[in-house]
């Protein structure tokens, strides 16, 4: 797999630094450049920005997927199979799962680990990890 440009995303958080803690110290992402309104962090090799800000609703909108919610809008990142089980296990006695970890389409081709949970500001995250990272995109 060719190497993968760092993509941007900017997100909002109702209480910056509730999620600063969050990202910093239970995710393990290293804090960039701040202000007293946002804070910059690597997340696993790309850039996201948390923007206070007063959030007044948040889209509750879902896609069934496996038999399960699957919380629309999300993001999260791609890592190896063992740095997913890393992390799940870093987290699990800190957030509270939408998805638990589980395999998806085990012994498939695209076989792969997922798990969901919210940031405190209620921003919604996935992290999967898949068997053979070649198949990320295969069909």
């Amino acid at each position: 797999m060719s190497s993968i440009q760092p993509f941007h995303l900017a997100i909002p958080v109702s209480n910056l630094e509730e999620s600063r803690v969050f990202y910093r110290e239970l995710l393990g992402c290293t804090e960039g450049r701040s202000s007293d309104q946002w804070v910059d962090f690597n997340f696993f090799g790309h850039q996201l920005v948390i923007h206070a800000k007063e959030i007044l609703t948040h889209d509750e909108a879902n896609n069934p997927v496996d038999g399960h919610d699957v919380p629309i809008p999300h993001f999260g990142v791609v890592l190896d199979m063992e740095g997913f089980w890393k992390l799940s296990e870093r987290v699990k006695d800190s957030v509270t799962f939408i998805i638990e970890p589980y395999i998806r389409f085990e012994g498939q081709t695209g076989e792969q680990a997922t798990m969901f949970f919210k940031d405190p500001a209620g921003n919604a995250l996935e992290f999967k990890a898949f068997k053979n990272i070649d198949q990320l995109f295969i069909k």
